[in-house]
């Protein structure tokens, strides 16, 4: 029976994979597990939420490929928020939320040399960049390849790579999948993300809520809009701004914390 407009619902699935319980006991969820339940709710949300009528920009359809991210990643800051977790932890046994200084050795461990995978990172970016821009397949010599990468070493990294390192033969996103000239978008929808959840950081209420009309921005300029328009244009439609790398820095460690 066809359904007037105005009946239809938005549909979005998750599908899960998550490990069932054994011996009659409850299944649990690593945190590993709720992080990546939270970043798939993320790109449902933005699905759900939107306000544009034309399927090829509705949603996440349409949306750069370097800010499709952004939703999800968006998501993910939860998950290393004190005051979630101990709301939604519990022992399995005893109900007790996660202690304190679990939740510090866990976030510790997160920022663990942080500097030096940021570095990684952006090294395998712009080797990326610079073999999809700049080097000449059909003029090139045997060795070319590393010499590029080496190159790029040379003004990245801090420590040595050894001799018989051959990273590029390994590096499968450089030619398969959607990558190709587009790694860097791993990190600069980290960038995305981290700069949003700071909205949300600076505006939370005295009492420690956050900001409804913060969160209502949010979903009109971000979730709502889908690809109907730039990804960078509604990135300062709702931060006033382009995007800066500050919170990125303070969220993995790398940056003092602001003053509460």
């Amino acid at each position: 029976v066809p359904l007037d407009a105005a009946d239809a619902r938005d549909v979005a699935q998750l599908v899960c994979n998550f490990a069932e319980g054994v011996d009659g006991k409850p299944p649990l969820l690593t945190h590993d597990d709720v992080t990546t339940l939270f970043h798939e709710f993320g790109h449902g949300l933005h699905h759900m939420l939107t306000q544009i009528n034309e399927r090829d920009v509705s949603g996440i359809s349409g949306v750069e490929w370097d800010a499709v991210e952004l939703p999800s990643q968006f998501m993910e800051n939860f998950c290393w928020e004190w005051d979630v977790l101990q709301h939604m932890t519990a022992h399995v046994d005893t109900g007790a939320p996660l202690p304190r200084a679990l939740f510090d050795k866990m976030t510790a461990a997160k920022n663990f040399q942080s500097g030096l995978q940021t570095l990684r990172q952006i090294e395998f970016s712009l080797f990326d960049m610079l073999l999809h821009t700049e080097y000449d397949a059909a003029a090139a010599k045997p060795g070319d390849v590393m010499a590029l990468l080496n190159k790029v070493r040379g003004e990245i990294a801090v420590m040595p790579s050894p001799s018989f390192s051959r990273t590029p033969n390994t590096f499968s996103h450089i030619f398969s999948g959607g990558y190709a000239a587009g790694y860097y978008s791993y990190k600069w929808a980290e960038v995305l993300s981290a700069d949003a959840y700071a909205a949300f950081e600076e505006t939370v209420g005295s009492n420690g809520e956050p900001s409804i009309e913060t969160g209502r921005k949010y979903r009109q300029q971000i979730l709502e809009a889908g690809g109907s328009r730039s990804a960078m244009e509604s990135f300062k439609a709702f931060r006033g701004r382009e995007p800066q790398l500050d919170a990125l820095l303070r969220h993995q460690g790398m940056a003092e914390p602001q003053p509460a």
